[in-house]
């Protein structure tokens, strides 16, 4: 019986790398930048709905003559499930960014140029932060080293962030 590699709706050929830095420049051209003030800003969308629920807990706290501190218990745990679940459906979303990547004009792709997806995504945000809380925040420096300024997490997942097609289109009139 011959073996049939599309039995199971899969191909199990490799595909190429789908953005190339030589040919298209202007899918990587300050990307890097605009990485660091996305993080910047899903870090504080993140952060404040945090802060405020801790705030509310430590007043609830008081009301309840200190029963209500018992919610800080399960806090740091929400506080992650809130992180990934932000992680995971933005970069799910058809946009394949989180909202301070969308607000800076950049996507995250598969390496073969599909949209990023849930799963993907959450497992992205974990990796990042498990790599850098590991490896100390100088495994950032990965993407000085390679021309699609991937990070150490990125090579690992098979993503790569690029330049959304509107900003691209304006680096390449720049360039």
């Amino acid at each position: 019986m011959a073996s049939d590699s599309n039995r199971a709706g899969m191909s199990i050929g490799l595909q190429p790398h789908a953005y190339d830095p030589a040919i298209n420049p202007e899918l990587f051209e300050g990307v890097l930048a605009c990485r660091m003030l996305a993080f910047v800003i899903d870090l504080f969308i993140i952060a404040v709905p945090i802060v405020c629920a801790a705030v509310f807990i430590f007043l609830f706290g008081f009301v309840t003559l200190g029963v209500g501190w018992l919610l800080f218990l399960p806090f740091h745990a929400l506080s992650l499930v809130w992180a990934l679940l932000y992680y995971g459906f933005t970069l799910g979303s058809p946009a394949s960014a989180t909202v301070g990547m969308r607000v800076m004009e950049i996507e995250m792709r598969t390496w073969y140029g599909a949209p990023s997806y849930f799963v993907l995504g959450a497992v992205h945000a974990i990796l990042f932060w498990v790599s850098v809380s590991a490896l100390t925040p100088f495994i950032l420096l990965v993407a000085f080293f390679n021309g699609r300024r991937r990070l150490l997490h990125d090579i690992v997942l098979g993503t790569v962030v690029i330049n959304s097609p509107t900003r691209a289109a304006r680096m390449a009139r720049r360039l």
